[in-house]
């Protein structure tokens, strides 16, 4: 499954390490630094030009990859949960039983 990070960007819901809240994450010293570091090393992507709300930290074949969204953390991880548990209600469907010929 795919998760929607704003404009034209989609990441898989597997490679998502962590989804964060830009206004209560880079309160923290470490954090600042993080992105700081993230930024210098080419390794953000800013998919979109309005006011950033999150950043979602995504490793995939040991690449990282810190998106910087304008939805929300908590609009993101509904929408994880949304998904998540779409797929598990499609994959528990029961499938009918053939009726017999007769």
């Amino acid at each position: 499954m795919y998760l929607h990070l704003g404009q034209e960007t989609v990441v898989k819901m597997d490679s998502i390490v962590g989804i964060f809240d830009l206004d209560t994450s880079t309160i923290s010293k470490f954090t600042r630094d993080y992105l700081t570091q993230a930024e210098k090393s080419g390794k953000v992507v800013n998919v979109s030009m309005e006011l950033p709300k999150s950043f979602v930290v995504c490793a995939e074949k040991k690449r990282t990859t810190v998106y910087i969204s304008q939805i929300s953390s908590s609009t993101l991880l509904k929408r994880m949960d949304f998904l998540k548990t779409t797929e598990t209600n499609l994959i528990s469907i029961p499938k009918e039983a053939p009726t017999p010929e007769r």
